[in-house]
């Protein structure tokens, strides 16, 4: 999701295929033969917004759409993948990461489609999150080797555009314990913000540099701030209304939006409902993001500097409302010394005092579960269940420790802390220990069948949705997961009558 000069655009789903929105006076769908799909890595970055058109990935090529015409024009061959295109602030270029052969590079191509596209940068094993200066002048992005992942470690770049390119290169912060995040420039160019987790500090800091004087200060610190840069061009800040620096900070789940502006940090109020938001674009128009809460399905919302505006809905309306309000818990596993495990718990909407209970161990070995809204989980919790959504050890969201302690211990911890939440949950009373199901998919599908293995007798069923066999092709660029005629959603339909046999 984007805006830029009035001009807001955002991504919906239609029957599976990513279709590009658009608000001026109405919404409006965009390039309509078009379905986004970036390709490269796990997505992302699929559009961005010039002064006048919209570039956009789709067929893993560049597209470039003028709003003045609406006809598509093909900015890069079929050739590998590209993600997240930049244009230059003159529009006369635009800059992308390039995916070929299982390797990234920094590519730009020419805005008018006329010459083949250029190799900015190379050499890395991964780039990411480009951002151009207000002037053109500068660009900034992240970069990393293996067997670093973005949030390990990476270095952010820094260089100065000539006619041909980046020139004098340096790198201005990151390294190989540092991960760094999100560069930013300033609308006067004066400056680079970045979020960044210095190696051996538990939380964040948000950095700033003065481009004229070389000049670092830190804005922000001991937050967290840092979310796991799976995807492409993910943000947690943005200018916005008054020239102000909106930032996202999150609070055990909880979404905090804090105004920066030359004084102290001022808190502005999510709109009502929300606990969560995503994806910060603004400028002086707006500020632009997705809000959720639990009992607010997503949305497109925009805050003018007084008041949230809702643009789009994600959920049909009463189809998100009506649900239960879920709390945040914290347990120490059985016999261990360490740090608590978190999650969300999720009462049944009946009321019963020790109802049956699912504990869901989510998919990706670095996640959190946030308080944005969750259909899988009020769809337990409508039909009579507990759902406690597990941040296992390894999750992020809880500062540096908590995210290390799953490495080199993958199979281990996080079953370790599924059976430490069978117990929390039979012993403070929320759940019959005698009804207990655990749930998962992808690596959460494997952590099932190992806790039921390794633990007889914790939990009376187990549901793996799909386990990471079905998912190992993921980094060859193949197919993965649940089929075309299948959804995550008929999964976890299937999984409720399942239980009903099984828990009763």
């Amino acid at each position: 999701m984007r805006s830029r000069g009035g001009h807001l655009f955002w991504v919906e789903q239609e029957a599976g295929a990513s279709r590009l929105f658009g608000w001026a006076d109405a919404a409006l769908r965009y390039a309509p033969e078009h379905e986004l799909e970036p390709g490269a890595r796990n997505g992302g970055g699929t559009f961005n917004l010039g002064a006048d058109e919209v570039f956009y990935v789709a067929a893993g090529r560049v597209w470039k759409l003028p709003f003045a015409t609406l006809e598509p024009v093909a900015l890069t061959p079929e050739f590998g993948t590209a993600v997240d295109p930049q244009p230059s602030p003159d529009g006369s270029r635009v800059v992308f990461v390039h995916h070929i052969e299982g390797g990234d590079v920094l590519a730009a191509a020419d805005a008018a489609g006329e010459r083949w596209p250029q190799i900015w940068a190379q050499g890395a094993d991964f780039y990411m999150q480009p951002a151009w200066s207000p002037d053109g002048n500068h660009i900034a992005w992240v970069e990393g080797d293996q067997p670093n992942i973005p949030w390990d470690g990476g270095r952010l770049m820094l260089a100065r555009v000539g006619p041909q390119g980046p020139v004098e290169v340096r790198r201005v912060a990151g390294g190989r314990r540092t991960p760094v995040f999100q560069p930013l420039f300033s609308p006067d160019g004066r400056s680079l913000f970045w979020i960044e987790n210095p190696e051996g500090a538990e939380l964040d800091r948000l950095v700033r540099l003065d481009l004229e004087s070389g000049q670092t200060t830190v804005w922000v610190e001991d937050a967290m701030l840092l979310e796991p840069a799976w995807n492409q061009a993910q943000r947690v800040m943005s200018f916005g209304p008054g020239g102000a620096l909106f930032l996202r900070e999150n609070r055990e789940g909880r979404a905090t939006l804090w105004r920066l502006a030359g004084g102290a940090p001022e808190e502005v109020a999510l709109p009502q409902g929300a606990a969560w938001i995503s994806s910060l674009s603004g400028d002086a128009h707006g500020l632009a993001a997705l809000a959720s809460g639990p009992n607010l399905g997503e949305r497109v919302v925009v805050y003018d500097g007084e008041k949230w505006i809702t643009r789009a809905y994600g959920w049909p309306a009463g189809l998100d409302s009506g649900g239960v309000e879920p709390e945040v818990v914290s347990f120490q596993p059985q016999g261990e010394g360490g740090a608590k495990v978190y999650g969300l718990y999720y009462p049944p909407a009946s009321g019963e005092e020790l109802p049956p209970a699912v504990v869901s161990v989510r998919s990706g070995s670095i996640y959190q579960r946030t308080l944005s809204f969750n259909p899988q989980a009020q769809l337990f919790a409508a039909n009579g269940y507990g759902y406690l959504d597990l941040d296992y050890h390894g999750s992020t969201g809880y500062g540096r420790s908590y995210r290390e302690s799953r490495s080199g211990q993958w199979g281990t911890v996080d079953v370790a802390d599924a059976v430490a939440a069978a117990r929390f949950l039979a012993e403070s009373g929320r759940a019959d220990g005698r009804r207990l199901a655990i749930l998962g998919g992808n690596n959460g599908g494997d952590t099932v069948p190992m806790t039921l293995a390794l633990h007889p007798g914790v939990y009376r069923a187990g549901v793996s949705l799909y386990g990471s066999p079905q998912n190992y092709k993921v980094y060859s660029g193949e197919d993965h997961g649940p089929k075309k005629s299948e959804t995550v959603e008929d999964y976890y339909s299937e999984a409720l009558e399942f239980l009903r046999r099984e828990l009763g």
